[in-house]
C-alpha cells in the first residue's frame, strides 16, 4: 500500500529533487532506493541517466484500520477491525457490541462509512486505494439474500411473463442482482431511475429485445 514514484535524471540528487517537488514532500518524509547509478557509456554511447524510487513514508494515524477507528468513535462506537489485502485491495473487518448501528437499514450506514472512509484515504493519495468494510459478516448474507430475490423474481417473470421492478438499490447491490441473472438466457435485467430512486427491472429477453431502444 506504499505510495512511490521513480524518476530518471542526469544525477541521484536532481532526481531526488524531482521527486520530492513532485510529491510535494520534504526529504525526511521519504525513503529512496537507487534503481541504476548513471553511466556515461563510451563516446556517448550506452550513456544511462540516474534512477530512483521515492516511497512516502507511511503515517500511522492515517492507515485504513485508524481512519475507520476514528470515524467509529465519532459515531460513539467501540470496535476491533481485523485487516486483510484480498486481490490488492484492503478489507476491514469491524467486531462491534452494537453492529446494527454501524450497519443500519439495509446496510446503508455501512456504506456510507465505506464511502466516507475512501474519500479520507484517496483525497490526496498518489496511489488510489479500494477499501471495503463489512460488519459481523452482513456482507455475505446480504448478497445471499439478494441473491435469493433474484432467483425469486426470475421464476415470476417467466411464470407470469410480467416484467418485475425491485424496491430502489445502491449500485452494490444492483450489481448483485445483475450478476446473478446475467446467465439467464430466457431472463435479463437493467436499471431505471435516478439517483436513491434506481432500481433493477426483471424482464424476459423478448420483451427486452423487443424494447431495447428505450432501455438505451
Amino acid at each position: 500500500m506504499h505510495q512511490y514514484i521513480e524518476v530518471e535524471e542526469n544525477t541521484t540528487e536532481e532526481a531526488l529533487e524531482a521527486a520530492l517537488k513532485e510529491l510535494g514532500v520534504s526529504r525526511d518524509q521519504v525513503s529512496v532506493k537507487v534503481l541504476h547509478e548513471p553511466t556515461k557509456g563510451i563516446l556517448g554511447l550506452g550513456a544511462k541517466l540516474a534512477k530512483i524510487r521515492v516511497t512516502l513514508k507511511e503515517d500511522i494515524s492515517s492507515t485504513p484500520e485508524a481512519v475507520l477507528h476514528e470515524i467509529l468513535s465519532h459515531m460513539g462506537l467501540e470496535a476491533e477491525i481485523e485487516s486483510q489485502i484480498i486481490n490488492g485491495s484492503v478489507h476491514l473487518t469491524v467486531s462491534s457490541d452494537n453492529p446494527g448501528i454501524l450497519i443500519g437499514k439495509h446496510g446503508q450506514t455501512l456504506n456510507a462509512v465505506e464511502y466516507l472512509l475512501n474519500c479520507i484515504l484517496n483525497r490526496s493519495s498518489l496511489v488510489k486505494k479500494k477499501v471495503f468494510v463489512d460488519a459481523e459478516g452482513y456482507r455475505e448474507r446480504r448478497e445471499q439474500m439478494l441473491t435469493d430475490l433474484a432467483y425469486r423474481a426470475a421464476a415470476k417473470v417467466k411464470q407470469t411473463h410480467q416484467e418485475i421492478v425491485l424496491d430502489p438499490m445502491p449500485p452494490r447491490d444492483r450489481r448483485i442482482i445483475h450478476v446473478t441473472l446475467q446467465s439467464d438466457e430466457h431472463i435479463r435485467t437493467y436499471s431505471r431511475g435516478e439517483g436513491m430512486m434506481r432500481r433493477v427491472a426483471v424482464t424476459t429477453r423478448e420483451r427486452y429485445e423487443s424494447n431495447s431502444k428505450q432501455y438505451d
